[in-house]
């Protein structure tokens, strides 16, 4: 995956960077020409607060942005099309990152052009159907009730996964404790050569105790640097030794077909709902691809916690 932390998504119509990238340069660009003194600028028409609040808070969901604080829209002018208006959207990330494109739309704002149509009476979020997944009998945190699940397809391998993974365990077990639940499902992509291995073994661990898979997860996202192909089979007996496990049972396990064909099921999920890079979340169905500004899982789930209570209380 890219080294570039804006909004990390091989997926442009899940990136609002991305899709500016084909237009303006990705560090720092002016919302528009300013006119020289023989032009006169176009009149600004009024807009609508509770309107321009909705097209903020439509664009932060559509294009995962941590915060609608982020989203700066420009005063809305007539175009040369009879009911056409346009203005700038400029978004900054917390590293001070600037993107600027032009929006046009009707002047009621109900629907947009933003390198695409967009139509505000249609989910944001473009949820994911995750009933096609095998979600049972996986590495599992949290409560099986729990009104938020995150799906997770991950590498042992992949350095953004390790880094991922802190933040997506405090989630589950410290900051969200009992309102999500966390499921893990092994996504080794064919670049890494010892994912594949480290995925068999941490889920020989999980049928000897379920706690072994995360030990496990910690130890090989601890220890990218120095696990290798060749000695990655010693690092898992010398890991499962530590963690009280039964080595023979272990290893006996890993050559067997059942841990390999769950890990290679996974995978075939991944490929079903599209999975093209690790990490990939899935939250009830909403997908964030990679490691986004960390302020946007908080507004993901809370999103989410306030829609179930809203729906609950009807």
């Amino acid at each position: 995956m890219r080294s570039l932390r804006f909004y990390r998504s091989k997926r442009a119509s899940y990136s609002l960077f991305l899709l500016l990238a084909m237009v303006v340069l990705p560090c720092s660009v002016s919302a528009g020409a300013t006119p020289s003194p023989a032009q006169s600028a176009p009149q600004a028409v009024a807009t609508d607060p509770a309107r321009d609040a909705a097209v903020k808070d439509y664009l932060q969901k559509k294009y995962r942005i941590g915060s609608a604080d982020e989203i700066k829209l420009g005063p809305m002018l007539k175009t040369d099309l009879p009911g056409i208006f346009e203005r700038s959207v400029t978004v900054t990330n917390e590293k001070g990152q600037t993107a600027s494109v032009v929006l046009l739309s009707d002047h009621n704002e109900t629907k947009l052009i933003l390198g695409q149509l967009l139509d505000l009476k249609t989910d944001p979020w473009g949820r994911t159907d995750l009933s096609v997944l095998h979600l049972d009998d996986r590495p599992t945190i949290g409560p099986p009730n729990a009104p938020i699940t995150i799906v997770e397809f991950a590498d042992f391998e992949c350095p953004y996964c390790a880094r991922a993974f802190g933040e997506i365990e405090t989630l589950a077990n410290t900051t969200y404790k009992g309102k999500v639940r966390l499921i893990y499902k092994s996504y080794p992509l064919n670049s890494h050569a010892w994912a594949r291995t480290a995925a068999i073994a941490a889920e020989c661990g999980r049928l000897q105790n379920p706690n072994a898979f995360w030990d496990f997860a910690r130890y090989f996202y601890s220890n990218q640097g120095q696990i290798t192909p060749e000695n990655i089979q010693k690092k898992i007996e010398e890991e499962s030794k530590t963690l009280g496990l039964d080595g023979p049972a272990l290893k006996a396990c890993m050559t067997s077909p059942g841990a390999a064909q769950r890990v290679e099921q996974d995978a075939a999920d991944g490929n079903a709902v599209h999975v093209a890079s690790t990490p990939t979340f899935f939250i009830n169905g909403i997908s964030v691809v990679g490691l986004p500004e960390s302020k946007f899982f908080d507004f993901v789930i809370n999103s989410e916690l306030s829609g179930a209570s809203t729906r609950a209380s009807r």
